[in-house]
């Protein structure tokens, strides 16, 4: 290691509590369903969860090198301009946490760096072919591709399981649950938290103390492993109540049909190296088995939020990652400027966050989302399953009017047959 300044220490702490925000941001990715059904306690969800988040982080450095390498010019980049993206990053990550809407964070790091950088360096520092590729088509697809996969998979659960209902059958279904999250989690690991183990490489190719094209040093895979499994320890309870409950309602085959499917499809985008966004894959398996259910609703106003604030993310990081760069531009007194700003927003939020606490004991809580017309109308026309009536489902004749009393004798003797009052 050639030299190690102070403005390139700040970038790498700036990057690891990026990475602790991306854990807990993204913790509903690998255990809201898990936890939602009660497959597994909430602790001990996000504790399995950290574990795989940093056993992961080992197995690849494909998306780590798509971010060092290929999506922005390395030259002319100063370590100021990551710091400026990851202030971006940062932001978007906890005002999305602070309403409980699982955005990507990947997207937020990428608009960060993409706005940092056009500011530094111009439009041309960015590799646009690498942008649409590898970060712009894997959005759109993935959350797609994901449903599609989560809904013919529950169909099918469904399909051949439908006549093997019964504790047993759900104790199997919770078990491949646990199964198939503690998978999601290994690929989180695996794509997540390389991309701050890219952003951190970067920077010191940047600041000269490694040279270009190097792979992830082994101090900086295991500092980010750490940071996004301390982060995913600490729960995003308020996104997993979103995923979770705020979606649809999940049964354990659904929740082992969505993870499995969200699984595969990150780890296969993991070893193309496609930073793929585990938000957008877990979100799109989990409205896709909403859909595969027979009788189930997705929220799709819930549901519309998210899509917005997925579109979002690239252009809000962006300006506020430029708008960092333009500060710290300014020289050192500038870079402090925006440290303190970062260090200010984030209390602010925190506090605000204390308004309404949500944490392990009531993240299970019923959703108040309204139903919305398109799930009151299912409802309104789905006929009731076969065997309901006369399983406690009554329906009583009201009693008839007073007869008159030259009609009491014929009344008697009609009463001596039992009226069919009862259905």
């Amino acid at each position: 290691m050639e030299s190690f300044s102070l403005i390139l220490a700040i970038v790498v702490v700036t990057a690891l509590a990026f990475d602790f925000t991306n854990g807990f941001h993204d913790t509903a990715n690998a255990m809201a369903t898990t936890i939602s059904t009660g497959a597994l306690k909430p602790k001990i969800a996000v504790a399995m969860s950290a574990v795989l988040n940093l056993v992961g982080a080992f197995l690849s450095v494909e998306v780590a090198n798509t971010i060092s390498k290929g999506l922005v010019d390395e030259k002319g980049i100063r370590p100021e301009v990551i710091f400026a993206a990851l202030v971006g990053a940062i932001l978007w990550n906890l005002l999305t946490w602070l309403v409980g809407l699982p955005s990507s964070s990947s997207h937020a790091l990428m608009g960060g760096l993409i706005g940092a950088t056009v500011a530094s360096a111009g439009f041309g520092a960015v590799h646009g072919d690498v942008l649409v590729t590898k970060v712009l088509l894997p959005a759109v697809a993935a959350p797609v591709v994901a449903g599609v996969a989560a809904m013919l998979s529950t169909r099918l659960s469904y399909g051949l399981g439908g006549r093997t209902e019964g504790e047993a059958s759900r104790k199997g279904y919770r078990v491949g649950q646990i199964a198939s999250a503690g998978l999601v989690s290994l690929a989180h690991g695996t794509n997540d938290a390389q991309k701050t183990m890219g952003i951190i490489t970067l920077a010191l190719v940047a600041g000269g103390a490694v040279s270009p094209g190097s792979n992830p040093p082994t101090w900086v895979i295991l500092s980010a492993g750490l940071a996004i499994a301390l982060g995913t320890y600490i729960g995003g309870w308020r996104i997993i109540r979103t995923m979770g409950t705020g979606l649809t309602d999940l049964e354990p085959r659904q929740g082992f049909a969505a993870q499995t499917s969200a699984a595969t499809a990150i780890l296969a985008s993991s070893h193309l190296g496609f930073s793929l966004s585990t938000t957008h894959v877990v979100s799109g398996a989990v409205m896709g088995t909403g859909v595969g259910r027979k009788g189930g609703v997705v929220r799709w106003s819930t549901a519309t939020r998210m899509a917005i604030a997925w579109v979002l993310t690239l252009p809000a990081a962006a300006l506020v990652g430029a708008g960092a760069e333009s500060v710290t531009g300014l020289g050192d007194w500038g870079t402090a400027v925006v440290a303190v700003f970062l260090i200010a927003a984030s209390a602010a939020i925190w506090k605000l966050s204390r308004r309404e606490v949500v944490d392990h004991t009531n993240v299970v809580a019923a959703a108040d989302e309204p139903a919305g017309v398109v799930t009151t109308a299912i409802a309104a026309v789905t006929p009731p399953p076969a065997g309901a009536i006369g399983d406690g489902l009554t329906a009583t004749i009201a009693a008839p009017a007073a007869v008159p009393a030259a009609a009491e004798s014929t009344a008697s003797a009609a009463s001596a047959t039992p009226p069919a009052a009862t259905v």
